[in-house]
């Protein structure tokens, strides 16, 4: 990687002060950040950046002293990013991820008792690049008795995309969350659709959301959104805590600026997880989450009475209390 030039870097990091100034949702703490970049290049903290990857390194650090916010970095792209368009970068790592992820859909399981799990990563695509595998998907889990939506290593998407989820989960049109956005001062409405393509899973049934410290900004989104309302139970541990969507400008080559523009508000709670993360309504060691979370879809179906050929009352009551003529409460078969 070619080294990096004294002018090259005062103008990265420059750039990257103007961003924060002009662009990032909080005004004041934008002008701190911008400041404390123009501190630190003028004491030659960024002479030692010989390369774009340690230039990086550094200036994230800087950008996130100020508020710790995580969506503000500096980031490095091994790969040459685009440099025509804003988020050019994000866009041309979401296609490759898309393709690599199966559309973001790597599981579905049929669980003992007509527990569904569904996992969704590395992040919530855009529609126009995964809805059709998302689409079938949901489809494919609608008949379950209760459903458990894995987001454990969720750790990006789209609003529109989270709304579309929760078109299958809601049973009537659902304001789900609303974004602030500094440089238009307005407030976008997120609701749940009117009519979902196919089946819904519903707004009634069990569903449990496994949540870790890894899952961050639209996956947090999608759980918190659902526990706002109370549609889901969350268990694991505290979510990584970005709710400041942001946009990607191209300084480098192999540098992307990464600067929140807007802010989550819950219609319900009148806030968001920025900072604290989502705070799960049942704490575990979220490598055990899959398992509390499917005892206890296995228990609420007991209790409420299911009475399907998957999942009766009966089945699930033996599955609670030892193994079954399918193993243990943990054993799954492939949908």
């Amino acid at each position: 990687m070619t080294q990096l030039q004294s002018a090259e870097i005062t103008g990265i990091v420059t750039e990257a002060g103007r961003l924060a100034t002009e662009l990032y949702v909080f005004p004041e703490i934008g002008a701190r950040i911008a400041a404390r970049l123009d501190e630190a290049h003028a004491q030659g903290r960024y002479r030692q950046a010989e390369d774009a990857r340690t230039l990086g390194r550094l200036v994230t650090e800087d950008l996130q002293s100020v508020n710790g916010d995580r969506h503000l970095r500096l980031k490095f792209h091994p790969e040459p990013i685009p440099a025509e368009q804003e988020d050019g970068a994000l866009l041309a790592e979401l296609t490759r991820s898309a393709d690599l992820s199966l559309g973001g859909v790597p599981r579905i399981e049929r669980l003992a008792g007509g527990v569904a799990l569904l996992k969704l990563a590395p992040i919530l695509f855009p529609l126009d690049m995964a809805g059709e595998a998302l689409n079938a998907a949901l489809t494919l889990v609608a008949r379950a008795e209760a459903l458990i939506l894995d987001l454990r290593e969720c750790v990006g998407g789209h609003p529109y995309t989270t709304a579309h989820i929760g078109g299958h989960l809601f049973d009537e049109p659902t304001h789900l969350s609303s974004l602030y956005d500094r440089e238009t001062d307005a407030e976008q409405q997120f609701w749940t659709p009117a009519m979902a393509p196919g089946p819904r899973f519903g707004g009634s049934k069990p569903l449990y959301v496994l949540i870790s410290k890894a899952t961050f900004s639209g996956g947090e989104a999608l759980a918190y959104d659902l526990q706002q309302r109370g549609r889901a139970v969350v268990v694991g541990e505290a979510s990584g805590g970005g709710a400041n969507p942001r946009r990607g400008f191209t300084l480098h080559p192999h540098l992307e600026a990464t600067i929140p523009t807007a802010r989550s508000i819950n219609p319900v709670s009148g806030a968001n997880w920025e900072g604290t993360g989502v705070i799960p309504d049942t704490a575990t060691d979220p490598a055990r989450a899959h398992e509390t979370a499917h005892r206890a879809a296995l228990a609420e179906v007991a209790r409420r009475g299911g009475d399907t050929p998957s999942a009766s009352a009966e089945e699930a009551r033996r599955i609670l209390h030892g193994a079954t003529e399918d193993g243990p409460a943990g054993a799954d078969a492939r949908l």
